[in-house]
């Protein structure tokens, strides 16, 4: 956010200067404007000090965890509904709490608001911390006077995420196990127990069977140029990377998670009910709909989905109904798009698109209930395919040896 050096004079015919910090200079002069200077110079100040401190402090900079998000959320929903000034209520939040980066967020927050800008402002300077619709829902509560009330809606928005990510992430605690464990045991496998079985094959002075010749070969090359593996795998992984970090390779990335098994309809049902839950409580607010849209298409968490949600806004642009547009995307079921059009006939979207994500999370609740069930043939299949590996590839000519004794 660029700061501005100003110049002028007060009510009184006195000479003013100071700083500012603003979204740009139109806004600058109207914050000053408001506080009666009389404008002789403003210009943009270079922070470059403030740049060139930022990326190198990142790298040491404790995360701010989600339960601190709602916790601050919740704080400021009391302070604010009580009547305490939003300065003062940043300065106390910013000596009670224990973490030094929230710390350094809301004393630079609340030096914001001292200097003249606006609270949105303020929370727009930290995008890592609060999300597109978080500022813009302070936004919405700060030009309307409903600030608390704004707050109240946020903290609801929140506990929702954490419990989807909860949940997701304890369904996926199981199978990532699984995977790790097998992992492990092939590179166990091939990296020590099949070099140490190579002697005994070779006294046997017999062909070997064609899995035992491919398994060993597999093993020779690992063990060989265990290193080039290992760096070219980190290179290709920083390769897609930093694909996935561009706007064609996260768009592609974000479209194949919707396309795997298993695991892409949840994606997709957790994705929409954001979209769902975030629509439904900026109309409540009063947002319009073309700024909703705009609003929750960046934040929904897949870049596919919400390319689809600026398109329903393109729609909308052009006249056409919200459902409508909603049908062109192919994104929603013909019982979702049914609630939406009754939202719109009878004028209450924003009580149905609560509808709608109610329905969404009761299916994710119900495909996390049964995600190991699901899982589970696949995890099984693939441990039986190890094993058989190692059967076929160690085994096999032990038993051919022994089978060649006896007959002796």
């Amino acid at each position: 956010m660029p700061i501005y050096q100003y110049r002028g004079k007060d009510s009184q015919g006195r000479p003013v200067t100071g700083q500012l910090v603003s979204q740009d200079q139109n806004a600058a002069a109207r914050v000053l404007q408001r506080q009666g200077v009389l404008l002789l110079g403003l210009e943009e100040q270079q922070a470059a000090r403030t740049v060139n401190r930022e990326p190198a402090g990142d790298l040491f900079r404790r995360r701010i965890k989600m339960d601190e998000r709602i916790l601050l959320t919740r704080q400021l929903f009391a302070l604010t509904r009580s009547g305490v000034p939003i300065i003062r209520a940043l300065n106390g939040l910013a000596e009670s709490t224990n973490n030094p980066e929230l710390k350094r967020i809301l004393g630079e927050m609340a030096r914001v608001l001292t200097a003249g800008g606006d609270l949105t402002t303020a929370f727009r300077q930290h995008p890592k911390v609060f999300s597109p619709i978080y500022i813009s829902m302070i936004q919405v509560g700060e030009t309307t006077g409903r600030l608390p009330e704004a707050l109240q809606a946020l903290i609801h928005h929140l506990e929702m995420e954490r419990e989807t990510i909860k949940r997701v992430s304890t369904a996926m605690r199981y199978p990532t196990l699984v995977l790790v464990s097998m992992a492990i045991a092939l590179t166990v496998i091939t990296l020590f127990v099949i070099p140490s079985f190579v002697p005994v094959f070779k006294s046997m002075h017999t062909e070997l069977p064609l899995p035992t010749r491919i398994l060993i070969g597999v093993s020779d090359f690992a063990v060989n140029h265990g290193l080039m593996i290992g760096i070219a795998l980190l290179v290709l992984g920083f390769a897609i990377y930093r694909y996935i970090k561009t706007p064609e390779g996260g768009l592609g990335w974000d479209q194949l998670k919707l396309r795997l098994p298993v695991f892409g309809s949840l994606f997709k049902r957790i994705a929409l009910s954001r979209f769902s839950r975030s629509l439904a409580m900026m109309m409540s607010s009063g947002v319009p709909i073309l700024r909703c849209l705009n609003v929750v298409s960046d934040s929904v968490g897949n870049r596919y989905i919400g390319a689809a949600i600026r398109r329903m806004q393109s729609g909308v642009e052009r006249g056409e109904r919200l459902t409508a547009t909603a049908a062109a995307t192919g994104m929603f079921t013909p019982l979702v798009l049914q609630m939406m059009a009754v939202g719109e006939e009878t004028g209450s979207i924003d009580d149905l698109m609560n509808d709608v994500a109610d329905f969404y999370e009761e299916e994710v609740d119900y495909e996390l209930k049964f995600l190991a069930d699901a899982i589970e043939p696949i995890m099984l299949g693939m441990m039986a395919f190890m094993v058989l590996i190692l059967a076929l590839g160690v085994f096999l000519p032990i038993w051919e040896l022994g089978a060649s004794a006896g007959g002796r």
